[in-house]
């Protein structure tokens, strides 16, 4: 179940959670193991090894929840990003765990709980011995949403989600029983070209990004700002692949597409930025990391 995008709601129907800045899970534990799933439904359980003991919290229990990597009690999405990317051996993720930041369950000891109210699956979920598991914490809820977005906003986190307290879970579904309110503007996008840094041919210094509209790659701008650390370059070569023409609908500007390299927009990346031009251009786009939880097809115009 997904946030809607919207302004903060009032009201004792309402509970307000931070929102994380991490990466979206499903975590799984049976008698078998333990399974986590990404919003775009790929296996990475072998990314946080750390979380194998959620296998003591019940004999069968589906969890959904963030993974964050915190720096001085504040998520850090720079430092999740390598995390994000591919299998980590035990011994480096137990030197820096995650933090599974809980905030649903979704089914106990094989009973489906999505047909429950918010409040009871919250309730059931505090009964649960979370101690159990090191790296896993319960997200906290809140009853005033204007002071946790004071508060967010001043610690420099990301914002804060809403639900309702009656809310079902509808999985994949972008619901208005969630709503989220963000203090930072960013958007999903697909690579479709690159130009080389002009002191070193081969290292990216800038991206093509565009935004999928009404069946085909509307350009969005190009990013350059973020690029310059080796996890980025590193992540980006690893994932681009060569095509011989533009993906765009319309002509890039010259301006941007001089010296170009089309790729095949599969790649899906994040970028903060300052809003949006006239002509349909990301303002001060900010690289923050290629999502691989994310499929091409979940790629759409956050606002």
């Amino acid at each position: 179940m997904l946030a809607t995008p919207g302004a903060l709601p009032d009201g004792p129907e309402w509970l307000f959670e931070v929102k994380w800045d991490g990466m979206r899970l499903l975590a799984e534990a049976v008698a078998g193991g333990v399974r986590l799933t990404s919003r775009s439904g790929r296996d990475v359980t072998s990314h946080f090894p750390e979380l194998a003991e959620l296998t003591r919290l019940a004999p069968d229990v589906l969890l959904d929840g963030e993974v964050v990597l915190l720096e001085g009690g504040i998520p850090s999405f720079a430092a999740l990003a390598d995390r994000m990317h591919g299998p980590v051996p035990p011994r480096i993720a137990h030197a820096r765990p995650v933090t599974f930041m809980v905030f649903d369950v979704l089914r106990l000891y094989g009973v489906p709980l999505l047909e429950r109210p918010l409040e009871e699956r919250r309730g059931t979920l505090e009964r649960l011995d979370l101690t159990a598991v090191p790296a896993l914490s319960l997200s906290p809820t809140y009853t005033d949403g204007q002071a946790l977005l004071d508060a967010t906003v001043q610690r420099g986190m990301e914002g804060v989600v809403a639900k309702r307290r009656d809310s079902p879970y509808r999985p994949g579904c972008r619901s208005p029983a969630w709503v989220k309110v963000t203090h930072r503007r960013t958007q999903i996008c697909l690579v479709g070209g690159w130009r080389a840094e002009r002191s070193s041919a081969g290292r990216i210094g800038a991206l093509l990004l565009g935004v999928p509209d009404g069946g085909g790659l509307r350009y969005a701008g190009k990013v350059g700002s973020g690029l310059a650390g080796e996890i980025a370059q590193r992540v980006l070569r690893d994932r681009l692949v060569t095509a011989e023409a533009s993906p765009f609908t319309e002509r890039v500007p010259r301006s941007d597409g001089v010296g170009a390299h089309w790729c095949e927009p599969s790649t899906v990346v994040e970028v903060a930025h300052m809003g949006w031009t006239d002509g349909g251009r990301l303002r001060q786009p900010v690289f923050r990391g290629v999502r691989d939880d994310l499929d091409p097809d979940q790629v759409g115009s956050e606002s």
